[in-house]
Parts: C-alpha cells; sequence; structure tokens
C-alpha cells in the first residue's frame, strides 16, 4: 500500500468515524434534553397539584365556618377539623356581622313562623305556634345555615397572610405524596417566598433551603382569590438532581457510549497495525537485501573455488588443493551457519523452542566464553578484559542459550567496534540479581534507535546496509532469551563512545 493510499484511507475513517460521533452525541444530548423536559414537567404538574389541593382545604374550612356560623378560632377548632396548629394566639373570632345577616334572619324566621302558623291553623291559639316553633327551631336553623353563601367566608379567610392559611405539616405531606406520585425518589427542599414590593423573603420551610445554582421551580398560591391573587410562592428544589438526570439517561445512553468507545479504539488499533505492518515491511525488504547478500557471497566463493579445482590451468598440486578444500569447508560452515539462524528465529518464534532449565554458574560459563572468543578479538589487535566477580553466582537457566546469547553481544562488540575493539565482560551483583555486562567503544547506538534495536529484522541505519554482515535477528534473540529466563536487559550508548549491554538475571542463593 502506498503511503498517498494509507494516508487517504487514514483521512477517510477519520472523517466517517467523526461524523459518527457526531451523530451519536447529538442524541446522546437529545435524550437529556428529553429527559431533562420530563422531569420539569413532572415536578410543574405536582406543584400545580399541591396548589390546588391547598385551595381545597381552604374551601371547605370556608365551608365548616359557614355551618359553625363563625371563623375559626386555634383554641375552639372543631375537633374533627384541624387546619392551623401553627396559628400562635391569633384570633379569628369575628362573628358574622354582614348587613344582610340580621335582616336576613329576622325575614327568615318571620316567613318560617308564618308558615308554620299557617300549617297549624287547626289547632288551639297563641301556645300552640309557641311550642310549634320551639320543636323545630334546630331544624330551621341548619337549614337557614345551610343557604348561607360559604363564598362570604371565603372571601374573609382570603384576607390572612399566607403563613395562616397554610398548615406547614400539611403542606408537608402535600408536597412529598405528590412529588412521590411522579415516580422522582430523590431528596428536595422547599420554601413559601413572599415577593411583596419586589423583595423576596422566605415565610416557612425548610431551614436549609439554599438553592444556589440549583434549578428552582416555582407555583403561585392561592391564584383565584376574590381581590387578586397576592404575590406568595411555593418554591422548591433538588440537590441532587444533576445526579439523578445523569443516571436516568445514561441507563439508555450507556449502550451507545459503549460501542462509540469500542468504535473509536478499534479504528486507533486499526491504524496501529497498518502503520506497524508498513514499517515491518519496510524492515523484511531490508532483512530480504541483507540475507541475499549473506547468503550468496559464501555460495559464489564455493562456487569460485569449485571452478578453481576444474580449472586445467591451474596446478593442482597437494598444497593448492588442500588450500582451496579449506575455503570450500569454510565457506559451507558459514552458509550452513547463516542458514541455521535464521530457521532457529522461526522455531523460536512459533513457540516450539524448547528450553533444559539447570543450575549453572555464571562466572565459570563466562570464563568459559571469554577464553573462546579472546582468539578473534586477538585476531584484530583488540582487547577483551574479563571483570569477573570472586566466588560463584548461580542462575537457573538453560546454558546453552545464555552462552549464546553472550557470544551474540560480543559478536556484536566486534562488528560494531572501530579501528581496534576493547571489549570488557564483567559479572557482579545486584540484589537478587545476577548482572553480566559486555562494554565495547564501537559507533554506538543513536538514542532514537535505542528502542528497536531488539525488534526482528531491525538494523541501525548507516547508509550502506551491507557495511556491517548479519541478519537483524541476534538482539532479537537475545531479548527473548532473557525474557524467557524471567531477566531483562538495558542498554547505555552514546554515539561514536561506545555501547554497554547490562543483562539481569535472578540470582540463586546457595
Amino acid at each position: 500500500m502506498s503511503r498517498r493510499m494509507l494516508i487517504t484511507l487514514i483521512v477517510v475513517m477519520a472523517a466517517v468515524l467523526s461524523g459518527l460521533i457526531f451523530v451519536q452525541t447529538s442524541m446522546i444530548k437529545s435524550a437529556s434534553d428529553i429527559r431533562e423536559e420530563q422531569f420539569n414537567q413532572l415536578v410543574t404538574n405536582a406543584l400545580l397539584l399541591v396548589s390546588a389541593q391547598l385551595n381545597q382545604i381552604e374551601e371547605r374550612e370556608a365551608r365548616q365556618s359557614a355551618r359553625l356560623q363563625k371563623l375559626p378560632i386555634e383554641n375552639e377548632v372543631s375537633k374533627d377539623f384541624k387546619v392551623f396548629p401553627q396559628n400562635n394566639g391569633r384570633q379569628w373570632s369575628l362573628s358574622f356581622s354582614s348587613q344582610i345577616t340580621k335582616k336576613a334572619q329576622s325575614r327568615f324566621i318571620h316567613e318560617e313562623f308564618s308558615i308554620e302558623l299557617a300549617d297549624t291553623t287547626g289547632l288551639s291559639g297563641d301556645s300552640l305556634a309557641i311550642m310549634k316553633l320551639f320543636q323545630t327551631q334546630q331544624e330551621r336553623k341548619q337549614r337557614w345555615l345551610r343557604n348561607i353563601d360559604w363564598h362570604n367566608y371565603k372571601i374573609i379567610l382570603e384576607d390572612r397572610p399566607i403563613e395562616d392559611r397554610i398548615d406547614s405539616t400539611i403542606l408537608d405531606n402535600l408536597i412529598k405524596s405528590a412529588i412521590a406520585a411522579t415516580g422522582i425518589n430523590i431528596e428536595f427542599k422547599y420554601a413559601i417566598k413572599n415577593s411583596n414590593l419586589g423583595k423576596k423573603r422566605i415565610i416557612f420551610g425548610n431551614a436549609d433551603y439554599n438553592p444556589g445554582r440549583q434549578k428552582e421551580f416555582a407555583q403561585p398560591l392561592f391564584q383565584n382569590d376574590f381581590y387578586g391573587a397576592k404575590p406568595n410562592y411555593l418554591n422548591i428544589y433538588f440537590p441532587k438532581r444533576s445526579g439523578y438526570l445523569l443516571k436516568q439517561t445514561g441507563l439508555s445512553v450507556i449502550p451507545t457510549i459503549i460501542l462509540t468507545a469500542l468504535l473509536i479504539g478499534i479504528f486507533v488499533y486499526t491504524i496501529m497495525v497498518i502503520f506497524r505492518q508498513k514499517k515491518l515491511s519496510n524492515i523484511k525488504n531490508d532483512f530480504i537485501n541483507n540475507m541475499t547478500h549473506e547468503l550468496k557471497t559464501p555460495i559464489s566463493t564455493i562456487s569460485l573455488a569449485s571452478q578453481m579445482l576444474q580449472d586445467g590451468s591451474i596446478s593442482n598440486t597437494p598444497s593448492m588443493i588442500e588450500h582451496v578444500s579449506k575455503i570450500i569447508n569454510e565457506e559451507s560452515k558459514r552458509l550452513s551457519f547463516q542458514v541455521e539462524k535464521v530457521l532457529q528465529m522461526a522455531v523460536f518464534n512459533e513457540g516450539r523452542l524448547k528450553f533444559k532449565f539447570k543450575e549453572f554458574d555464571i562466572n565459570k560459563m563466562i570464563r568459559t566464553v571469554v577464553g573462546n572468543f579472546e582468539l578473534r578479538v586477538k585476531n584484530k589487535n583488540g582487547t577483551l578484559t574479563a571483570n569477573i566477580s570472586d566466588g560463584e553466582l548461580f542462575v537457573k537457566g538453560d546454558e546453552i542459550h545464555i552462552t549464546n546469547v553472550i557470544f551474540n553481544l560480543l559478536d556484536n562488540a566486534m562488528k560494531y567496534s572501530r579501528d581496534i575493539p576493547e571489549i570488557e565482560v564483567a559479572t557482579g551483583k545486584n540484589k537478587d540479581f545476577v548482572v553480566i555486562s559486555v562494554r565495547d567503544n564501537g559507533i554506538g547506538i543513536p538514542k532514537e534507535h535505542q528502542s528497536q534495536i531488539f525488534e526482528r529484522f531491525f538494523r541501525v541505519p548507516t547508509g550502506n546496509v551491507h557495511n556491517v554482515k548479519g541478519f537483524g535477528l541476534g538482539l532479537s534473540y537475545v531479548k527473548k532469551i532473557i525474557d524467557s529466563h524471567n531477566g531483562k536487559i538495558k542498554v547505555e550508548s552514546a554515539v561514536n563512545k561506545g555501547t554497554k549491554f547490562s543483562i539481569f538475571l535472578p540470582l540463586i542463593n546457595n
């Protein structure tokens, strides 16, 4: 896939994903707005119900006053109607004394008395009329009271202060019942407010009523008063309204959010995989080029040596045959080693590589490796120094693979050294770990590539991929072996100053 096509694909995918996120966000916002509107409407309806119930209570009180023919008094209220227990000593012992009262009562009694006399003409005189009047007095009084207009009492009751028109206990119960009927089961605070002269003040309510920036719901009270509504309001707010709405909205949009998040994650992962595969493709191309060169060189040498043996112009003396045979043998071993190295890495990556763990002494193993490698360093007039700690350092692992790891590091130190190699191998302890370090005076590794050197096929760019022989598999092999032994490897390097690899393996305390 070309770079241009890759960028186009990423842009298109990003645009589609952004559009989808925008649509999902709009849907979530719409759902949230709908939930909030439903909540507000339910609370508004509940407050309307409370206001209507307060009106009904006052109407019943007016009817009761009409039947009793007097307004309610705190200390003389009927036992079956108790509306204002909080009215502290306010006397409402006013008798119903409108102009129509005495006249209507006199006219009503006169008419009733005349009717009764008319019905008893067959009886004897004044005594009978008086007796009849006393017998029906209570009945006539009840009929008269029933005919009295209770709205007149209602008008007088409306003139009271708001704190006398509403009982706090009854109001609290009404609000709780109305809110519970809506299905809203969260805490609320309420207060009765008056806004005379544009100044709002709390008449009564919850002592801790303080909405702050919370949304406050207000409902006017007693809107049908005869002389016009007064500026009295029932106010309520919900301290946990935001959390409640978020919870209610979340139940419906959580699946959408989860799916959108998964889609974003898949998109990001896909882009990462595409870039990683492109990077691997470039690295594999370099690997194939290097491998072709590495395999072609010994094959060419073997082919040339074979032609020398077949060419009659060259004397087939024993020394010449021995020399050519030695070249063929060495190049064949070199070719076999390179093929085996690639095959071993393939087996290792497939997880089919078997380890033979046993306890062995690191110091002893390092001495053996240094002794075998020292000749190669001396052939280049270099020095190989071994600073091995005293005593024994036992670890548990596969000795053959650990030995190969050290050989790989020493081989890299040789290949990437400058004119005269100076290599140092050291061992020691660091808490519960055995530390093996290999330091050289080579060309070093740039800081930006130090995190990549343990990847398969990766080789630090040097301008010519063939100036140092290798497949880029050595350090990848080293890292996998160390990880399989529950160890770790660190690199410290500076360009043109050298590199130091440090291996940490769990120490066995014998």
